[in-house]
Order: C-alpha cells, then structure tokens, then sequence
C-alpha cells in the first residue's frame, strides 16, 4: 500500500469530513477520494459511509486505524535506517498542545529542533490540554504537552518543562457590575460566589477537592472547555475563575484580571512533555524527547 494513502485515511477518519481532511493533506477533493477508494478496493470493504452532509467510520475502518498508524510509524523508521541523508533524520511527529503552550512554551524548543532536525516535520494540533494524555494513548499523537496528573498511566513517559501555579482570578474594574464580586473571608460566602470553572481535567478535580475541604457546594455560573475562554468569560464579571497561571501571563485580557489571594492555595501544574515509553526507542521520538530540558 501507498504510506500517502494511508496518511490520507488518517486525516479523514480523524477529521470525518474530506474538506477538512484534504486540506489538512494539501490534496483536492477528489485525489482524496480517489485514494480512499483504492484502499477499499484494495481491502474489499468500506472504511467509511459517507452522503451529502456526514462521514462516518465503520468498525472496519476503526480497526484499519490501529494498522495504518502502525504501518506510517515502521515505514518512517526503517527509512531513516537505510537512508542516510548527511546523518540526518527524516520523517514527522505529531505534538498535541493548548494554545497557551504553543506561546509560552513551543517557540524556543522549535527553534533548537528545527535547528538540529532540519528534516523532521513536527505535525503541531491544538486543542483542550485535558485531551493530550489520551490523545497520546490512543496513537494519535506522538506528544502531548499536558498537566501532569496525581497518577501517571504506565505506559507514559514524562518529562517535566515548566511549573505554574494554579490560581483564582476575578475582574479587575467591577464598577460596571452589578453586584461586585467581592473576595470571600470564609466558607460560608463561597457558597454565594459565582464560579466559573472547567468542565473537566485536572483543574477541576482539585477544584471539587477544594470545595470539599471546606465543606462548601460552589455556585457554578459556568462549566467550560478550554482554560482560555475561563479568563475570557471572568474578564466580562461573569464570576471568579480558576486557571494555570502561565494561561493569565499570556491572555490579552490580562490587564482586565487580578489574581485573588486566596487560602488554602491550589496546587500547582507541573507541566510537561508525555510520550508512550515504547515509542522512545523510535528515532525520531527520541529526537524531539532528547531535546526537552536540554
């Protein structure tokens, strides 16, 4: 089989959409579906359904993935095995990462990459923080920059970048609000705060532990995805939030925040860099691994 045509089954089971998908592969349209079809033809099944308005996967094509992911990985190593272009590396990672990271944290390792690995493509995806282990579980990803959590799976391994703090953050100019959000003294006034908190993750799970100490149900004003959009949403007087510091330092909104004093503090977010620990005997893994910390 053709390692562009399984990319480019890739990037469709992952977008479910062909626009999506053949941007992302730098296609038309129609080469993309003209390569799907060849991989059908070739497999004699249907790895997806497909009409007017959706793609779908068929439990077929799910189980195609897991291959094709497997295949992509072999083909770029034995590549660099029997290759050598000027003792130099040559293929792509994948590296899964908020958007926060890719400011505060991406540009510097880029740099010195880049600049060792002039050959090795980094596939950079932003999204929610609290996906990245998963997303490296699964395969997707390569990497992930994410929060380290209480218990690390045992499949991963993980390195350390940054450490920040976990914060409460309020507006900074309440005079416009009507009823101003005043720093609470105790428990009992907590209960009354409006909160604006992530849906889930790590953020949230010490918030609930939080609030449990002190033996206090939040007022939840809102639940969000994304530390980002929490920032956003306390800039506007909606409430109080809770975000890693490192999100604050590197919001536009930040000359509309303070950050609230508040005891006992949340623990900090030691950040860092997950890979599957079997994938670091892959050069190129090994490569972008290495460089972290250095």
């Amino acid at each position: 089989m053709d390692i562009k045509h399984l990319k480019h089954f890739l990037a469709l089971a992952e977008n479910l959409h062909f626009g999506k998908a053949s941007a992302a592969c730098h296609i038309s349209l129609s080469a993309l579906s003209r390569n799907i079809r060849q991989l059908e033809d070739q497999l004699d099944v249907t790895l997806f359904t497909r009409d007017n308005r959706s793609v779908q996967i068929t439990p077929q094509g799910q189980a195609f993935v897991s291959y094709a992911r497997t295949a992509i990985s072999e083909w770029q190593a034995i590549v660099n095995q029997v290759q050598n272009a000027q003792d130099q590396l040559q293929g792509e990672v994948s590296l899964y990462c908020s958007v926060t990271a890719v400011y505060s944290l991406l540009f510097d390792l880029f740099q010195r990459f880049r600049k060792d690995h002039p050959n090795i493509e980094i596939k950079l995806h932003t999204g929610d923080p609290d996906q990245g282990i998963t997303h490296v579980l699964s395969g997707e990803e390569d990497f992930a920059i994410a929060a380290r959590p209480k218990n690390i799976p045992r499949e991963l391994a993980f390195k350390p970048i940054t450490i920040s703090p976990l914060v409460f953050i309020a507006p900074k100019d309440q005079s416009q609000l009507e009823q101003p959000l005043i720093m609470p003294t105790g428990p009992k006034e907590w209960a009354n705060i409006p909160m604006i908190l992530a849906e889930g993750g790590l953020s949230r799970q010490r918030m609930d532990a939080w609030f449990r100490a002190i033996d206090v149900t939040p007022k939840i004003y809102a639940q969000v995805a994304g530390n980002e959009a929490i920032v956003i949403m306390v800039s506007l007087g909606l409430g109080i939030g809770v975000v890693p510091k490192i999100v604050l330092d590197n919001s536009p909104t930040i000359e509309r925040i303070k950050i609230l004093d508040v005891k006992p503090p949340l623990e900090a977010y030691d950040v860092g860099l997950f890979a599957l620990k079997k994938n670091l005997k892959k050069p190129l893994v090994s490569a972008l691994w290495e460089l972290v910390g250095r």
